[in-house]
Parts: C-alpha cells; sequence; structure tokens
C-alpha cells in the first residue's frame, strides 16, 4: 500500500514540476548557483592555503637541520672548541634510517671562493660550491629551469656534471646559448653542466643565485673533507609534523653518533618555531574566513528555495485542502512536497 503510494507521489510530483517549469528552472538555478558558489569558495580557500603554504616552506617551516654543535665564548677560563664534525658515513646512515614520510638530504661545503670559467669568460673568485645529493633541490625549495637534477647515481658517484644558479648562467653564458650540455671548469677541474636552477634572488642580504652545485663526492675529492661538517636537511610534508619528526630524528642521530643517555647533544637540530607558528595562525585565518563565507552562501540559497517552496505550497492550497477532505493525513502532504524537492534536487 505504501510502496503504492510512494509511486503515485511521485508520479503527482513529476506532473506538477512538468506543468510548472518556469519556478521548477529557479529552483534548480539557486540550488545550483549556491553548490557553485561553495565549490568555488573551498577551491580557492585551497588554492590559497596551498600558496600560502608553498611560499612559508621556502623560508623553512617544513625543515629542520642538524649540523656541527658549534660554540663560541669562555667557560671557566678555558675557550669552549667546537664539537666533533658530522661526517659522511654519519649523514649516509642517517639518510638510510630515517622515516620513510621524512625526506632527508645531507651536503658539505666545498668553497665561498671558487672561480668558474668557460672558455675565455670568468666569474669573479666568490662563487660558493656546494657538494648535494638528489633529494637537495626538493628539501631546499629550489626548481629546476633548464635540464635535470641530479639522480641517485649521480649522487653516488664522482660524475663530473654540475648545476648553476642563475646569475652564473648570465655571467658565463650568452642569453641566446643554451648552458645544458655545455663544459665549464671549477679550478682545474672540468665539470658538463645539466641543469640550470630557477631564479630566487636575494636572501638575507645574499644572492642564491650565484652559486654552483656538484655531487658530494666531487666536493670530497677536490676540495676533502677532512675535519669539515656535513649538513643535514630533513623536510615533512605538514608543518604540525616539523616538531614530532624533529624529536625522532635527534633520537636516531644520538645513536648513530653514540651520544650516551644523559649526556648533551654532540650536534645541533635548528629549525623555525616562529614561522611555523605563523603558518598556522594564516592557514587558521583563511580557514575560518572561508567557512564563515561558505556558511553564508548556503544560508542566502536556503531562503531563495524556502521561498520558491512557500510559493508553490501557497498556490495548491486548494489541493492540500481535497486532500485533507479525501483523508490524506498531514504527514503524507508533506511527504508529497518532500518528494518533490528530492527530484528537483
Amino acid at each position: 500500500m505504501q510502496k503504492a503510494l510512494l509511486r503515485e507521489m511521485v508520479l503527482i510530483a513529476l506532473r506538477s514540476i512538468r506543468s510548472n517549469l518556469l519556478r521548477t528552472s529557479l529552483t534548480i538555478a539557486v540550488i545550483g548557483l549556491g553548490i557553485m558558489a561553495l565549490i568555488s569558495m573551498t577551491t580557492a580557500t585551497s588554492s590559497l592555503e596551498a600558496n600560502v603554504e608553498k611560499q612559508f616552506s621556502t623560508l623553512g617551516t617544513h625543515v629542520f637541520t642538524i649540523s656541527r654543535k658549534s660554540e663560541s665564548g669562555l667557560s671557566h677560563g678555558r675557550r669552549i672548541s667546537l664539537g666533533t664534525p658530522i661526517t659522511y658515513r654519519e649523514a649516509q646512515q642517517f639518510a638510510e634510517e630515517s622515516p620513510a614520510n621524512m625526506r632527508v638530504s645531507y651536503s658539505i661545503y666545498g668553497t665561498g671562493q671558487a672561480t668558474i670559467t668557460r672558455g675565455s669568460q670568468r666569474t669573479n673568485p666568490n662563487i660558493s660550491v656546494l657538494g648535494i645529493d638528489h633529494v637537495y633541490l626538493d628539501v631546499s625549495g629550489y626548481e629546476i629551469a633548464q635540464g635535470r637534477n641530479f639522480n641517485t647515481s649521480d649522487a653516488q658517484s664522482a660524475h663530473r656534471i654540475a648545476l648553476l644558479g642563475a646569475d652564473l648562467v648570465k655571467e658565463l653564458f650568452e642569453p641566446w646559448e643554451d648552458p645544458v650540455g655545455q663544459e665549464i671548469s671549477i679550478g682545474s677541474q672540468q665539470y658538463d653542466v645539466v641543469g640550470v636552477l630557477a631564479a630566487k634572488g636575494q636572501g638575507f642580504g645574499m644572492s642564491q643565485d650565484n652559486q654552483c652545485y656538484i655531487p658530494v663526492p666531487c666536493v670530497r675529492q677536490q676540495f676533502s673533507d677532512e675535519d669539515r661538517s656535513y649538513g643535514v636537511s630533513c623536510a615533512v610534508d605538514k608543518p604540525e609534523d616539523l616538531i614530532p619528526m624533529a624529536e625522532a630524528a635527534t633520537g636516531i642521530f644520538r645513536v648513530i653518533r653514540g651520544d650516551r643517555p644523559g649526556e648533551a647533544l654532540s650536534f645541533r637540530i635548528s629549525m623555525s618555531n616562529s614561522l611555523v607558528t605563523t603558518l598556522k595562525e594564516a592557514t587558521s585565518g583563511i580557514t575560518l574566513a572561508a567557512s564563515f563565507i561558505g556558511i553564508i552562501t548556503l544560508f542566502g540559497a536556503g531562503i531563495g528555495l524556502m521561498n520558491i517552496m512557500l510559493v508553490t505550497v501557497s498556490e495548491r492550497t486548494r489541493e492540500i485542502g481535497t486532500r485533507k477532505a479525501l483523508g490524506a493525513s498531514p504527514k503524507w502532504i508533506r511527504t508529497q512536497f518532500l518528494v518533490e524537492v528530492m527530484i528537483i534536487g
């Protein structure tokens, strides 16, 4: 009995919708515009949040670094010495044993006074040369503008290849020349250019584009890493994971370094807590504003839909009276209108 009644209600609803196409079209338009506005606002908010996170990530909100412990000054009349350097073996072991959801890169500083030549072109003796692995660019926020990044094989072998910053390309190459595949000299060693980094501009008063990157084994051969300390950079996907992952990394690196329980760390972990806090405040504010606007949008669409349905009900008072006279209960009358709304929705 109820199935037959519901089937009859659906047929009546279809006839009513067909006989009031203009009103039905307006109702569908109100629903569609409300949903479209909500989706557009959500998409715009998500895009804005992603952009804000990307901008903040270049400042270190997703990254913490492990470096040699360095202290200066006097303690009990004696000068405090530098901590034990982080060795190549320790950096490699940490990269292998780090959690799977953390990207780890290690690097070593070669020199800050290199001269790079190409034919008759020659730079000033102020070029920074850094030995990196294949993960360094991803962790540090650099992007490749031309060519390619180092791969795993390049990072673990002494292939004489190099990545150049944007300023170096301007100094060594003409605007119409393609740097990729060209040969340059760093000191007495020759390298093939495999990629050019996208320009990053000034950072803390220094150019970030006046640098040359070569594989770590090349730095070890050309500049030696004796008494030099490796830097380890760790990146996480979410800023809120930074502190927990830093604590996990501290435990792993203590074991690798052989630090005894209760002793002070023989290394230093640095992170930008203030930037992480600022990022959380920025994204939470964006989310709150978007939620408020989305609620207003849905509320406006709901009012428009309610007005249309009130008009529909008021125009059909005679029909409702006839149904009541024939024995229809208020529950089934309400169900009739709900069926129509559901079909339109």
